[in-house]
C-alpha cells in the first residue's frame, strides 16, 4: 500500500511536470518577452473559430479550454494562500484550535483562492468579488456588518452572568484587557494608517472575531472616503484572519505571558467561590446591562443589543425555544456563513499586500498588551484587597474576550500551580466583561471615526 502511494504521487508529479512544460512555461515566457519588447499583450482571449481543419479546431479549442484552467492561471500568491488554508486546517483538525472558525475560514481560503480566468474584463460570476455570483451574495452579510450581531445574539443565549454578577469588580480586569485596543489604534497612525483603518486594526486587541468584522465593515470597507477624497483600503479580510488567527492561538499565546509577570505565590492564591447569584438577578442584569451600556456608547448598539437580546431569552425561562435556536442552530449557520465568506475574501491579489503584514504584527502586539494589561491589572488590583479576599492574577488573561478559550487558559495555568485550584469559575467574569469591552471599545471608535 504504502508503494502504491508512492508511485501515485510520483506519477502525480510527473504529469504536472510536463504540463508545466507544456503549457504554462511556454506562456509565461512568451508573456515575458512580450513585455520586455514593449509588444502590449492583447487583453482578449481569442475565440475558437471553427475552419475546414479538424485537426486545427481542436487545437485551438484545447488551447481555449486551456486558458480558463486554474493551471493557466496560477501565480505564486495564489500557492502561498492556499498553503495558508491548509495550515489553518492543520491545526484546527490535529491540535484542535478554534475548529468551528478554522475549517470554515481555511476551506475559504482555498476557495478563494482557485486561479480565475479574468483578462479583458470578463466576469465569470464564480468568485467572491464577481458581481452577480453566489459567494458575492453572501459576502454581503460581511461587507455590511449583518453576520457579527448574529453571532452575539447566540453568544449571549449561551453566556452565563453569573460569575461577573456574584463579583462585579471583575468587570474591572475585562476593561484594563482592552488597553490593548487602544495602543494598538495609536501604533496604526504611527504607522502611517489613515484613522478609520486604524481604529478598525486596533478591535484585532480585544480578540474578538465578530467584533473585529463589525468594525472594519463600517470604518475599512473600501468605500468610504477620507477628508482628502481617497477610498480608505479594504481591510475587512486581513483583520478577519488575523482576529481569528490569535482567538485560535489563545493557548499557544498567552501562557507564557502569564507565567512571566506572575510568580510562584501570586499563581498559589484561591479566591473565595462565588456567591449564588438569584434568577431575579440575572434577569435584571442584560436589562440594565443594555440600557448603560447602550447609553454608554450607543454605536456598539448592533452588538450589545443582541448580545444582551439573546441573553434575555436564555434567562427569561419562557422563551426556551428561541434561546435554543439562538445558541445552536442560528449561531452554527452563520459561523459557517462568516468563516467561509472571510476565507474566500483573502484572495492573494488582495490579501498578500504589505498592509496585511503590518496588520498580522499589530494584531500579535495587541494580544500581548491585552493580556498583559489584565494580569498586571489584577495584581494592582491585590495592592488594594485585604488577605483572603485577593484576585488570583492568572484571571487576569481571560479580560480578553475570546470566550471561553482564555477562562479555560486561566483554569489549565491555575491547575499547573496546584491541581486542586480551579479558577475558571472565577475567571468566566472577566472573560464575559471582555466582550462587553471590546464591543463598547468599537463603538466609541466607531462614533468617532465613522
Amino acid at each position: 500500500m504504502a508503494k502504491r502511494k508512492t508511485w501515485t504521487m510520483l506519477a502525480l508529479l510527473v504529469i504536472t511536470s510536463l504540463a508545466w512544460l507544456a503549457f504554462v512555461k511556454p506562456e509565461h515566457d512568451r508573456q515575458k518577452a512580450q513585455a520586455e519588447s514593449g509588444i502590449e499583450i492583447s487583453a482578449a482571449l481569442p475565440q475558437y473559430q471553427p475552419d475546414n481543419q479538424p485537426e486545427e479546431g481542436f487545437l485551438e479549442g484545447l488551447k481555449q479550454f486551456w486558458a480558463f484552467t486554474g493551471f493557466r492561471n496560477v501565480t505564486s500568491g495564489h500557492l502561498i494562500m492556499i498553503m495558508v488554508g491548509l495550515i489553518f486546517i492543520f491545526l484546527a483538525i490535529r491540535y484542535e484550535y478554534e475548529p468551528l472558525l478554522l475549517i470554515p475560514i481555511g476551506t475559504g481560503i482555498l476557495i478563494g483562492n482557485i486561479p480565475l480566468f479574468t483578462d479583458g474584463g470578463m466576469n465569470l460570476q464564480v468568485g467572491i468579488y464577481q458581481q452577480g455570483s453566489v459567494l458575492n451574495y453572501l459576502y454581503f452579510g460581511v461587507l455590511k456588518g449583518v453576520y457579527p450581531p448574529l453571532i452575539f445574539l447566540g453568544i449571549g443565549a449561551m453566556t452565563d452572568f453569573s460569575s461577573l454578577i456574584s463579583n462585579p469588580r471583575l468587570l474591572l480586569l475585562g476593561a484594563a484587557a482592552q488597553m490593548g485596543i487602544f495602543i494598538t489604534f495609536i501604533g496604526a497612525l504611527l504607522l502611517g494608517f489613515a484613522p478609520p483603518e486604524a481604529g478598525a486594526i486596533g478591535i484585532i486587541g480585544g480578540a474578538d472575531g465578530p467584533t473585529a468584522i463589525f468594525i472594519s465593515s463600517r470604518l475599512a470597507n473600501g468605500m468610504n472616503l477620507l477628508a482628502d477624497g481617497t477610498p480608505v483600503k479594504n481591510l475587512i479580510g486581513p483583520i478577519a484572519i488575523a482576529a481569528y488567527s490569535y482567538m485560535a492561538l489563545v493557548p499557544v499565546i498567552q501562557p507564557p505571558i502569564m507565567r512571566l509577570l506572575t510568580n510562584k505565590k501570586e499563581r498559589l492564591i484561591r479566591m473565595k467561590p462565588p456567591r449564588a447569584v438569584t434568577k431575579t438577578e440575572k434577569i435584571l442584569f442584560p436589562i440594565f446591562g443594555l440600557l448603560l451600556t447602550c447609553f454608554i456608547s450607543p454605536s456598539a448598539l448592533p452588538l450589545l443589543g443582541m448580545l444582551f437580546f439573546g441573553n434575555i431569552l436564555k434567562e427569561s425561562g419562557v422563551t426556551k425555544r428561541l434561546a435554543e435556536t439562538a445558541r445552536t442552530s442560528l449561531i452554527d449557520i452563520v459561523t459557517i456563513m462568516i468563516g467561509l465568506t472571510v476565507g474566500a475574501s483573502t484572495q492573494a491579489d488582495v490579501f498578500l499586500t504589505k498592509e496585511s503584514i503590518l496588520i498580522f504584527a499589530l494584531g500579535a502586539t495587541a494580544f500581548a498588551i491585552a493580556t498583559s494589561s489584565g494580569v498586571l491589572f489584577a495584581k494592582t488590583m491585590n495592592l488594594f484587597l485585604p488577605e483572603g479576599n485577593k484576585i488570583n492574577p492568572l484571571i487576569g488573561n481571560s479580560g480578553v474576550s475570546a470566550v471561553p478559550d482564555s477562562a479555560r487558559v486561566s483554569e489549565v495555568e491555575g491547575l499547573k500551580a496546584d491541581k486542586t485550584n480551579h479558577l475558571l469559575m472565577h475567571a468566566m467574569g472577566p472573560n464575559v466583561a471582555g466582550v462587553i469591552g471590546s464591543a463598547i471599545a468599537a463603538g466609541i471608535l466607531l462614533s468617532y471615526l465613522g
